[in-house]
Order: C-alpha cells, then structure tokens, then sequence
C-alpha cells in the first residue's frame, strides 16, 4: 500500500480548514455598520430627573414617624418592602418587611409582590439606622435608597407609599428588628 496519497491530502485539508475560519472571521468583521447595530438604549435619563422631580413634593407628605410606621404596619392589608439585597435582609429586618430587592422591581415583580396598586406600601432603609454596622451599613444621604425605591414605585404607579423618616437604633424595642442569630464555632 501506497502512503503518498494520504500525505498529500493533509496539507489541502488543513489549508481549506485555514482559508474557511478566515472567511468565517472576515464575514464577522464584514457586517455593514447599520446591521451591527442594536435598537436605541431603552433608558432614559431625562425621563428619570423629571420623574424625580414630580415625585419630590409628593414624597415629602408621604414621610413617616416611627409611631406611625408602625400603627400603619399593624394593618394586615400594608406591606412593608425592604430593597435591600437578599444577604442583609436575612441578617436583619424590621419584623413584618419582605425582601423585594431593589434590582430586581419591574412591573410583573412588583405586581407579583404587592398585588393592587392602591395597596399601602412602607419602605425604610440603611440610613433608617444609626448603628452603622452589618447589615445596615449607612450609604451617602443622597444616594440612600429609600429615594430611588420611592421614585421607581411611585414610577410605576404604586401612589400609597409611605417612608420610615427619622435614624433609629436596631436595638431600639419600637423598631421590632429581627435578627438572624449568628453561631461561634468553638
């Protein structure tokens, strides 16, 4: 048996092997610029800083003391969202709060969580507390997300929101703080 044949079948092979990824990768980078381009950013800005600042006013009647907040938490058709991450809240929230983080809130989520939109709402975060410590880390006052949480229910047409106003300690009884208890290994 001849093994010339075999011999110089590998080089055409291998060469046409070559030449089609070369293809492949010039008709990648051959793609007009009107065909690589996506549909217009779905964000916007703009609509984000009016919607900011037609909700300002309105946010500062919705503000709440701690005695209301927690009058208003008695009630078993209220709600009380905390947006933080999934992490902190099982480290500790106010009693009663259910998780819905700030990420994930879109229409079907907020729906699925809340249900009717005329629904009381109360909403607090980090900068509620003075404690500064895990799980409730104070943010910059302006960046607390109390703020973007009012605006984005409120954006997405939940009106009945009311905010915890006011720093409070986590120890402090009125506040009612659960806390996942923490284990030392010996």
């Amino acid at each position: 048996m001849n093994p010339e044949p075999v011999r110089t079948r590998l080089p055409v092979v291998a060469g046409l092997s070559v030449l089609g990824l070369a293809m492949i990768a010039f008709g990648a980078l051959a793609v007009p610029p009107a065909q690589a381009r996506t549909e217009p950013a779905l964000i916007d800005y703009s609509g984000f800083v009016e919607l900011s600042r037609d909700v300002a006013a309105y946010r500062e009647t919705r503000l709440i003391d701690l005695a209301t907040f927690n009058a208003m938490k008695a009630d078993p058709d209220t709600i009380i969202i905390d947006a933080r991450s999934a992490r902190n809240y099982t480290l500790g929230h106010i009693d009663g709060a259910v998780n819905l983080n700030f990420s994930d809130f879109s229409a079907g989520m907020l729906s699925e969580v809340i249900g009717s939109k005329n629904r009381r709402i109360l909403i607090y975060c980090n900068n509620n507390f003075t404690d500064n410590v895990a799980p409730v880390m104070l943010k910059s006052a302006p960046l607390a997300l109390n703020v973007p949480t009012f605006i984005n229910l409120y954006g997405y047409g939940y009106e009945n929101i009311y905010e915890l106003s006011g720093a409070y300690s986590i120890s402090d009884p009125a506040i009612d703080w659960v806390s996942r208890p923490t284990y030392q290994e010996n």
